[in-house]
């Protein structure tokens, strides 16, 4: 494995999964290494409402396991890792980690792919890429809804992913969806790194807000997100969500 980053080491069990336990320096070099080495890595984040729903679905859980890089992406979650004596050294979400690996990228002249979001995000996250970083190439799609049914909608996007040749595949699929997609067709595609990032390309291309970076810093992400949109992220945040709780006490006596 590269980049001093092997895949089962440096691991930290939290709430039945396996975390990585680095910070986001660390984790670019590695996706760099990835890139040069053309070793295939998978890249996902998880948050709160990821880690509750990853307990009660095994699928999702053996695509998070499957892949080389886990981090935490939400405060609350390193907050949990040192209550439970298992911490994790930072938090380390897709929306920031990607624009930095994009400058990484253009430094070395490789090449991003984004798969997802609307076409007008993909277009303009893209063309904003362009301008900021002139020596990266950068290109994306925006599969139609539901295409994860379809094989043959599936097999169109792992060939438009081919056709670029890229050395980053971003998917902003939403989730679990985008962890099922690379998980079942990363071979298909042949992409050394696959980084699962949400709504990461609705934020380069200006679509959406990013959370004002003091609320993100005081694990307050969640909820300036719930204010955006209130009534469909009730359900998730005040219930659903709340089921971490009852993780951290089944998980107490794991603690060391």
């Amino acid at each position: 494995m590269t980049a001093g980053m092997p895949r089962r080491e440096g691991r930290v069990r939290l709430l039945g999964l396996d975390f990585t336990a680095c910070g986001m320096d660390a984790l670019l070099d590695a996706a760099m290494s990835h890139a040069r080495s053309r070793e295939p890595a998978a890249v996902v984040f998880l948050n709160t409402d990821v880690v509750v729903k990853a307990e009660t679905d095994a699928l999702l859980r053996e695509m998070v396991g499957k892949a080389e890089y886990v981090l935490a992406d939400g405060m609350p979650l390193i907050w949990i890792s040192k209550l439970l004596r298992r911490p994790l050294p930072e938090k380390v979400s897709g929306s920031d980690f990607v624009p930095r690996l994009c400058a990484r990228a253009a430094e070395e002249g490789r090449s991003v792919f984004f798969a997802g979001g609307s076409g007008e995000s993909v277009q303009k996250a893209c063309a904003r890429l362009r301008q900021q970083y002139p020596a990266l190439r950068v290109d994306g799609c925006s599969p139609p809804m539901g295409f994860e049914r379809d094989p043959g909608q599936v097999e169109a996007v792992c060939r438009a992913i081919r056709a670029a040749q890229p050395d980053i595949l971003v998917a902003c699929l939403g989730c679990p969806k985008q962890e099922k997609f690379v998980y079942e067709n990363r071979e298909r595609y042949g992409v050394p790194v696959s980084v699962c990032a949400g709504a990461t390309v609705d934020f380069l291309s200006g679509a959406v807000r990013r959370c004002p970076a003091w609320m993100s810093r005081c694990g307050l992400e969640w909820f300036y997100r719930f204010l955006q949109e209130p009534r469909r992220l009730f359900r998730r945040y005040f219930v659903e969500d709340m089921q971490i709780l009852r993780l951290i006490l089944k998980y107490w006596k794991e603690a060391p």
